[in-house]
This record gives structure tokens, C-alpha cells and sequence, in this order.
């Protein structure tokens, strides 16, 4: 563990947070599977790093009551529901678009389902995060997240915003546009509540 890794977790302890630290997903699903209670319910938020390191699947296989957003056969008010019952979840798991240094975390959303459970309601939080999301400060989170991530993150949910043809933010006002809540998290109320587990790789966008 690196020195800026071990300011990080400092820093998130300082504002009432938890931070670990796993150098792969072996380490990652040891970890959680400690943190999650079985036969608990568990929410999600989109996120490519939970996918790629096989965190849905071990909540899909798991002793877990996990609300699975990605279920095809959900219509749209039934996908609506499930946001809402992600508010009344033991834990929800998600990513985030960065974090800084200080031990902030901040995160641009499209219509607020991700965001909104991180803010309230569920009694616990986890954010995976890769160190490529690990930032200076909070003007370089931004942008990050602005030049970097949701253009990406555009293109994978197939939206036709300028982004996803120029490969950067213009800051449009696209009906399609996935750059509407800006959330900064600066610290807890309730001690690590949110707990914030750091991946030695780089993942997501």
C-alpha cells in the first residue's frame, strides 16, 4: 500500500468513514463477503469495476437478497421500484466516478439512482473503487469524471450525446444528457457507514 493510498484511507477516517485496501478480486470478494451479512438484502448502482470483478455475479450466487437491476425482464416501472426499495436496503454497493485525496468522494449521475441510496437509507454503503479514480482534489475529480468517465460511460449506455463522438465534455444540453446530479461526499454523520474499499488495479471508467 502505497503512501497516497494510506492518506486516502486516513483521510476517510478522519471523515467518519472506513477505507481498506485488497490488492485483487480474491482479496476484494474475501472482504465483502465479510461486510455483508448473509441473507441480507444488498442494492446496487450501475457500475463497470462491480462487473468486471465479479462482485454482481458473487451477489447473484450468493446467500444474498440482491435486488438485481440489470434483470432484462424488468419493465420500467418495475426497475423504478427497485430504485425505490434501494433506499430500505441493509447494504448497497456501488462504484463511484472518483475520489480524492482528502477522503472526499464525488460522483456525476444521470437521473440520481445511485447517487440518491449513497446520500440516505440504506444502513450500510460500499464503494469499490480501482486507483485509477484516486484524485488530487476536487477540481481534478470533475474532470475526471467530465473528460474521462461519462464519456465513456455515454458511449456503454449508447446515448447520442456529442461526448460519445468527441470523446469529450461540452457541457451539451442533449436530451440524452447523463451529466445532471453533481454529489460530493464529504463526510458521515454515522461512523463508516460508508466504507470505501480500494482495489490495487485500474477499473471503470
Amino acid at each position: 500500500m502505497n503512501q497516497s493510498i494510506t492518506k486516502l484511507i486516513t483521510n476517510l477516517e478522519k471523515n467518519n468513514m472506513a477505507g481498506y485496501f485488497v490488492n485483487n478480486n480474491e482479496e476484494l470478494l474475501n472482504l465483502i463477503s465479510e461486510l455483508i451479512i448473509k441473507g441480507s438484502s444488498v442494492g446496487s448502482g450501475d457500475s463497470v469495476t462491480l462487473e468486471d470483478t465479479g462482485v454482481f455475479k458473487f451477489l447473484r450466487n450468493g446467500n444474498y437478497r440482491f435486488l438485481d437491476k440489470f434483470n432484462p425482464a424488468l419493465s420500467k416501472e418495475e426497475k423504478r421500484d427497485l430504485y425505490i426499495k434501494n433506499f430500505n436496503v441493509d447494504t448497497f454497493i456501488t462504484g463511484t466516478s472518483a475520489i480524492t485525496l482528502d477522503g472526499k468522494i464525488f460522483n456525476i449521475d444521470g437521473n440520481g439512482s445511485r447517487v440518491a441510496p449513497m446520500l440516505y437509507g440504506p444502513k450500510q454503503v460500499i464503494i469499490v473503487v480501482g486507483i485509477n479514480k484516486i484524485v488530487e482534489n476536487l477540481d481534478s475529480a470533475i474532470k475526471r469524471t467530465r473528460q474521462i468517465a461519462a464519456p465513456l460511460d455515454a458511449k456503454r449506455l449508447g446515448k447520442s450525446t456529442p461526448c460519445t463522438k468527441l470523446d469529450r465534455c461540452i457541457d451539451c444540453n442533449h436530451k440524452d444528457r447523463i451529466c445532471n446530479d453533481f454529489v460530493l461526499i464529504t463526510g458521515q454523520f454515522i461512523k463508516n457507514r460508508i466504507k470505501v474499499i480500494v482495489i490495487n488495479e485500474s477499473l471503470g471508467y
